[in-house]
């Protein structure tokens, strides 16, 4: 059954930076900000709690800050993100008080949703902001973030962000309507799809390059947040957003690309574990280990061939299987220096090889998620 924004309990609305600012005046668009704010406000007298994820701090300031070239440095960047938060942060206040809403704001880094502390932190931060009757408004921290912004989107901290508050509809303002076959633009053929009911490798090879201009997303980050969002319970949509009052044009019937979540029920540490977006290195296992890990056992030390990267204990790492493919993610017990030393050993040799005692488990099963 096709999803409505009218059934939200939870929504989180990510837009992005060409449809907040107008790269002519380089300032925000107010009339179609105040449009999403009454939307926000009509889905709010609903029932619906309503956080949003807003780009556009870096595109408000670089005129002023006389940063008009196409490619800025990193610092660059840092310190028009600095400036422009301060406006769109204004942006987003001055609208949604029109309709007596108190907004809040939030700065985040992918970290903040992979760091385990600061993960309950920032959750336990937002779900007081919605108990307040407050409408989040968060963005990426680019002042002091530094591969955030070399991502340069925010369609996978939406998707984080709807995982970390356990919400049931996660929607992208964008361009387009949705997932195409193909793109559009190039492919006269290219076939709109409206449901997506799993994500599978040929849905994800659908993602494109990023488009070009302020916008830094495209339907590749779209798809990467996709997968975050349905694997953690979350429907997520991809609509047009640049049209006045989008969200009510979407809870109307407007034509997008609805994932369906995944059938599959997943704790929230699991959540956590396999929306981490990134992994600090990986164990490639044999068929023995496999056959032990999909009947539901820990990952022992004998059954890893080899490892990869540098990590820390309680770092996300990938479980390869024999052909190197992922089988499982999980957070390991030991940092790859001490790992590098017991894999290929049996449980038991641990302390003698380390010179302490440690646990019996490379992963243990319940912070291991398969898939």
């Amino acid at each position: 059954m096709t999803p409505s924004l009218r059934d939200a309990r939870r929504l989180v609305v990510k837009i992005g930076s060409a449809l907040v600012v107008d790269p002519a005046l380089a300032a925000p668009r107010m009339d179609w900000l105040r449009g999403v704010a009454a939307d926000i406000a009509t889905l709010r007298a609903g029932g619906t709690e309503v956080i949003v994820v807003s780009s556009g701090a870096i595109a408000l300031a670089r005129r002023s800050l006389k940063l008009t070239r196409k490619v800025l440095r990193l610092e660059e960047k840092q310190a028009a993100a600095a400036v422009g938060q301060i406006r769109l942060a204004q942006a987003w206040t001055d609208v949604l008080s029109e309709h007596k809403i108190t907004a809040a704001q939030l700065l985040l880094t992918l970290d903040d949703s992979e760091d385990r502390r600061r993960y309950l932190n920032a959750r336990a931060t937002l779900t007081t902001l919605l108990d307040l009757n407050c409408v989040p408004v968060i963005n990426e921290n680019d002042s002091v973030a530094t591969a955030e912004i070399r991502f340069g989107d925010n369609d996978r901290l939406a998707a984080r962000v709807a995982a970390m508050v356990q919400a049931d509809q996660l929607v992208l303002l964008s361009d387009i309507d949705g997932l195409y076959t193909a793109d559009p633009k190039r492919d006269p053929n290219a076939a709109h799809i409206p449901v997506i009911s799993a994500m599978t490798p040929e849905i994800e090879a659908m993602g494109g390059d990023p488009p070009p201009g302020y916008s830094s997303g495209g339907m590749r980050t779209k798809l990467a947040a996709a997968g975050i969002a349905t694997a953690a319970g979350c429907a997520m949509a991809i609509a047009r957003g640049d049209l006045p009052n989008p969200l009510r044009a979407l809870a109307d019937g407007l034509r997008c690309s609805w994932f369906l979540p995944a059938p599959e029920g997943r704790s929230a540490w699991q959540r956590f574990i396999l929306g981490s977006l990134g992994s600090a290195g990986s164990f490639t296992i044999d068929t023995g280990a496999a056959r032990a890990l999909q009947g539901g056992r820990s990952l022992l030390p004998a059954g890893v061939k080899a490892l990869a990267g540098q990590f820390e204990r309680g770092d996300v790492v990938e479980v390869l299987g024999p052909d190197g493919a992922r089988i499982g993610r999980g957070v390991t017990a030991y940092a790859s220096t001490d790992a590098q030393r017991i894999i290929g050993h049996k449980s038991g040799e641990i302390e003698a090889i380390l010179g302490w005692r440690g646990r019996d488990v490379l992963i243990h099963r319940d912070d291991l998620v398969l898939g």
